[in-house]
């Protein structure tokens, strides 16, 4: 090997050893910074504190004494904090629960129901009831249904009634043999369901869009079990 070579030799040994500790120092520092982000990580995550809702109580007349209704679920909230438990940082904040508890009159009630259809003998034929919506509006059993949407309890079957004891908007559980368990309202009303309550006697009837309904039939019965949920709207 002459000279020329010998140097040209070195030159690119030390340009390899160079390179590899320019190298090596660029992983090191990459990997010190992985360490530091994932330490940072995990103190943040382990401090942090849970914040408890609270539970808000309101009280209503309408609402039979004993009955509690969830108006909103309530969930807890979440915050950083330092090792001290100080410098409070929210993360997400707490939603208070909501209950609605019942002081009105408590009611259970053992009566008999009955079915009758928009078309009945005696019915005005339009299947308009006699109360209004809790918007004052008309609802129909031809075009609207036997069903009502309301705002709290969701879709209901409606009920006729005496009015003088359960007023319009009034949602009743009914347990019935045949028809099982169903939560209605009432919003129609009738002569007969007022002279059995002269009488002492509960009497419900249920609404259905036509008398050739089937299940106008099966509603019949005695012995059924009437829950109110609600007084009125």
């Amino acid at each position: 090997m002459n000279k020329n070579h010998l140097r040209i030799s070195k030159i690119v040994l030390i340009f390899i050893l160079v390179a590899g500790i320019f190298s090596s120092g660029s992983l090191i520092s990459e990997k010190k910074a992985e360490v530091k982000n994932l330490n940072y990580t995990k103190k943040m995550i382990a401090l942090t504190k849970v914040i408890e809702y609270e539970t808000v109580k309101s009280y209503n007349k309408n609402v039979p004494t004993g009955t509690v209704v969830t108006k909103e679920e309530g969930h807890n909230g979440l915050a950083y904090i330092d090792e001290n438990g100080e410098n409070l940082e929210i993360i997400e904040s707490p939603k208070n629960a909501e209950i609605e508890i019942g002081t009105g009159e408590k009611a259970d009630y053992v009566g008999k129901l009955t079915g009758y259809g928009a078309d009945c003998v005696g019915c005005s034929g339009y299947g308009n009831v006699a109360c209004k919506t809790k918007q004052g509006l008309n609802h129909s059993l031809t075009k609207d249904g036997e069903y009502y949407n309301d705002e709290e309890y969701g879709k209901v079957r409606i009920l006729a009634a005496a009015l003088e004891k359960f007023p319009c908007g009034t949602i009743i559980k009914v347990e019935n043999t045949n028809l099982g368990t169903f939560n209605a309202i009432v919003l129609d009303t009738g002569s007969a369901m007022k002279k059995d309550w002269n009488k002492g006697i509960v009497h419900m009837d249920l609404a259905f869009k036509t008398e050739n309904d089937p299940a106008v039939n099966l509603a019949t019965g005695n012995n059924i079990k009437y829950s109110i949920k609600r007084w009125g709207y």
